[in-house]
Order: structure tokens, then C-alpha cells, then sequence
């Protein structure tokens, strides 16, 4: 189903629901791996994904279709993320390394989370970089997504992404070669 299918099904009142069925089934597992990528624990990503989808819901008369839908959602979903992990280091007094180690901890004894040796080293490394690089990284390498299409989601210049990228890069092989 297309976006113009789906904001069609949106715009009208008889099936407004059945269209946000629809769309939740359309992206909801792109947007739980989003969101997973970042905050590692499943039960915080699933609780985000709920609150990406009520704010969809909520919002839905402020879609301006100048972007794709799912940029919209997506953008929502990483702005969820991003004041997740933030409030979680100001309620904990927590700088970023110990919200790293906190998550490693969760990569280490999860039972959601599967993956080789050096899968797990990847994510550690991952953890270790601040939470807007991580996610520029997870965007590009994992969603193999075009700087554009990034740019567009988070508002940030190509310019500034591809550095952002770069850096990310650069510390997590150094993070790897230390481990």
C-alpha cells in the first residue's frame, strides 16, 4: 500500500482506523528496529514504539506531506529515542558512559538479543558513541540509508551527517581494536 493509499484511508473519518491499522502494520517492525538499535533493552523499545504510534495518531492532521510518511514517522521515532536516552541519563545523574555500560550489560545477559562475537562487539562499540553519531551510524550502515534521506529525518546538513559518520567509524574501530 502506498502513502497516498494510506492518507487516503487517514483523511476520512469511516476509515480513519482501519487505515492507521494499516499503517502501524506497514512500518511498526522498521521502526521497533530503529528504535532497538538505540536504546539495545526490547521492553524500553517496544514501549517507544507505542509512544511513536499515539503521537502518529495524535499528529496525524499536522502532516504536512512534504516528506514521505515514513521520514514523518521515522523522525518521530528518533526524536523518542533521543529524549528517552536523555532522560534516562538526567534521572540517573548517569553520564554517557555509564548509560553505555548499563546497555552493554543488556547486550551481555538479554534474551532478545542473539548475534556472534563479533556482532557483539560491534554493538559495544556502538554504545560507546554519542547517542546522535550512534544513530547517524545505525541509519547509514545498518538501514543503508542515503545521507539525503537522513538529512531530510533529523534536520542536520549532508555535510555535517557525512562527518558525524565518519567519526562514528573511526571510534568504533578504535573501540573494537582496545576490546
Amino acid at each position: 500500500m502506498t502513502d497516498q493509499d494510506l492518507l487516503e484511508k487517514l483523511s476520512r473519518e469511516e476509515s480513519r482506523n482501519h487505515g492507521f491499522n494499516l499503517l502501524v502494520r506497514e512500518y511498526q517492525e522498521r521502526i521497533y528496529w530503529h528504535i532497538r538499535k538505540m536504546v539495545v533493552d526490547h521492553d524500553d523499545s517496544d514501549d517507544l514504539v507505542q509512544e511513536v504510534f499515539v503521537k502518529v495518531w495524535k499528529n496525524l492532521d499536522k502532516f504536512r506531506e512534504d516528506s514521505s510518511l515514513y521520514t514523518w514517522i521515522y523522525r518521530i521515532a528518533t526524536n523518542e529515542c533521543l529524549s528517552f536516552l536523555k532522560k534516562k541519563r538526567n534521572k540517573f545523574f548517569l553520564p554517557i558512559n555509564d548509560v553505555a555500560g548499563e546497555l552493554s550489560e543488556k547486550l551481555d545477559h538479554g534474551s532478545h538479543i542473539t548475534g556472534d562475537e563479533i556482532q557483539l562487539k560491534l554493538q559495544k562499540a556502538l554504545l560507546k558513541l554519542p547517542d546522535k553519531q550512534r544513530l547517524v551510524f545505525n541509519m547509514k550502515y545498518f538501514e543503508e540509508m542515503k545521507f539525503s534521506e537522513i538529512s531530510e529525518i533529523t534536520k542536520t546538513s549532508v555535510g555535517a551527517l557525512k562527518a558525524s559518520y565518519h567519526l562514528a567509524v573511526k571510534k568504533i574501530e578504535h573501540n573494537i581494536q582496545l576490546d
